[in-house]
């Protein structure tokens, strides 16, 4: 069973942020990092459970090859994706979308 993926506005900002970031330090670098989201939100969309839990219901999916993840909860039909960040990112800014602060 696929999930449909529900990607909030503030993770979209996180992901073009990001790919910014990456993409003045490296031509192409951006790119990359958009493209490893991509394949990373598929993954998370045709198996969410897979994925470790790390706070209450919300899960993580890494990103291979950037110390990013995506934070997301199953609400089925859905997977919501409620942050893309830096994994040394304070924890609170995931927490508190996911707790309704956003």
């Amino acid at each position: 069973m696929s999930f449909e993926l529900d990607v909030w506005p503030e993770t979209q900002d996180d992901i073009l942020d990001a790919a910014a970031w990456y993409g003045d330090k490296a031509p192409g670098l951006g790119l990359q990092f958009l493209d490893m989201v991509e394949k990373s939100l598929e993954h998370v969309a045709s198996h969410p459970k897979r994925f470790p839990s790390v706070h209450g219901d919300t899960r993580r999916a890494l990103l291979p090859r950037f110390p990013y993840g995506l934070f997301f909860f199953i609400d089925e039909p859905y997977v919501r994706v409620a942050a893309c960040l830096h994994v040394r990112q304070d924890p609170d800014t995931w927490q508190s979308r996911v707790r309704g602060d956003r």
